[in-house]
């Protein structure tokens, strides 16, 4: 398994997906609503397609937010596969903040070893394997994770469109315990790479998230020397599980 030979793949994968969702991004588009309620546009299908195009060449089986229906008696012997979500954050596409990635994840026996992160409005790069590290590339520049940051207060982020009240209260905890802590509210997997970069200490989620939403940004904070922690089972978050919907978790 060459992983850096995968990570061009799946830099050219994501880039690609985030193509065509700028594209739908610059128009009128429709949103339809999927049957938990959550959001859906072209972005996310067109962007889908795309990446699955290019994944195929490595003959590693796909699991993505727009192809969830793959029952788990065949997945569960897989050793290596893809978790895609061609769009993260669809809320915050809809609401054309910027706000919203592609995430893509090399998963080998539930745990990542590879991720991709693109931020298609800031055209950020961000991503990580274990053989070498994690990195963000922007305006043309590349850093490796965590970058040296100076920061003169406690900082946690937290989400743009699904607040807890279980997370106020673990805010609450934090600044007991560091006093003044800065909260930073951010949409889609962003906020992980936050933590991974070192511009935030933690972050906690007590609400619901799933395995698509936080595989490549757990490979990311993982080669960035940060922790994910399953806060069901107090361990790191594995994937490719026969229920889909994550455990809170924490990434410090």
């Amino acid at each position: 398994m060459n992983l850096n030979k995968l990570l061009e793949v799946v830099k050219e994968a994501a880039l690609k997906g985030g193509e065509e969702i700028l594209k739908i991004y610059e128009t009128e588009f429709s949103v339809e609503e999927k049957d938990d309620n959550s959001p859906l546009t072209q972005a996310d299908k067109n962007a889908n397609l795309v990446i699955e195009e290019v994944l195929k060449e490595t003959n590693i089986p796909i699991l993505s937010e727009e192809g969830r229906g793959i029952d788990y008696s065949e997945r569960k012997d897989w050793e290596y596969l893809w978790i895609v979500d061609p769009l993260d954050g669809t809320k915050e596409f809809v609401k054309r903040n910027g706000e919203f990635t592609v995430n893509i994840a090399l998963i080998k026996n539930g745990v990542p070893i590879l991720g991709v992160i693109y931020v298609p409005v800031k055209q950020w790069l961000y991503y990580g394997h274990k053989e070498i590290g994690s990195f963000k590339i922007a305006n043309g520049e590349l850093e490796k994770l965590p970058r040296q940051i100076t920061k003169e207060r406690y900082v946690a982020v937290g989400s743009r469109s699904h607040k807890s009240s279980e997370t106020e209260a673990y805010f609450k905890g934090l600044s007991d315990e560091h006093g003044d802590v800065e909260i930073v509210s951010m949409g889609s997997s962003l906020k992980i790479c936050l933590v991974a970069e070192g511009v935030a200490d933690e972050y906690p989620r007590f609400a619901p998230t799933m395995e698509w939403d936080t595989a490549a940004g757990h490979a990311i904070a993982k080669y960035a020397g940060k922790q994910f922690i399953d806060y069901k089972t107090k361990n790191e978050m594995l994937y490719n599980r026969e229920e889909l919907l994550n455990n809170w978790f924490l990434v410090k």
